[in-house]
């Protein structure tokens, strides 16, 4: 069963940073594309971050630019989002996804998801 679990997130106060981790289960990251998501209340599940299967990495949201960060440890079938400098609009529920092929951003496009994990920045 292919399976993505999440863990991390929580309440940070502005200028703070926190990681989130995926791992998977079922498959291995030589085979799929890992995106990051988020989505806050009243609005669409929008993409962050992708990362290629060779390691080629791809940012959708020019206000993490900088900021946010993707990377994967291919020996522990995990992937990071590194978060810094949170600011009180990057609060949301955040998920990583998976699907096979290339990088994007459309959330429609990724079979299977991670749990969700709560990210909340307090000014």
């Amino acid at each position: 069963e292919v399976q993505l679990v999440q863990a991390g997130g929580g309440l940070v106060q502005a200028g703070g940073s926190l990681r989130l981790s995926c791992a998977a289960s079922g498959f291995t990251f030589d085979d799929y594309t890992i995106g990051w998501f988020r989505q806050a209340p009243g609005k669409e599940r929008e993409g962050i971050l992708c990362i290629t299967t060779s390691g080629v990495t791809l940012n959708y949201i020019d206000s993490t630019k900088g900021r946010f960060t993707i990377s994967s440890d291919n020996a522990k079938n995990t992937v990071y989002l590194q978060m810094n400098n949170l600011m009180p609009e990057d609060t949301a529920n955040y998920y990583c996804a998976a699907k096979p092929y290339s990088c994007t951003g459309l959330a429609t496009l990724y079979p299977t998801w991670g749990q969700g994990t709560q990210v909340t920045v307090s000014s």
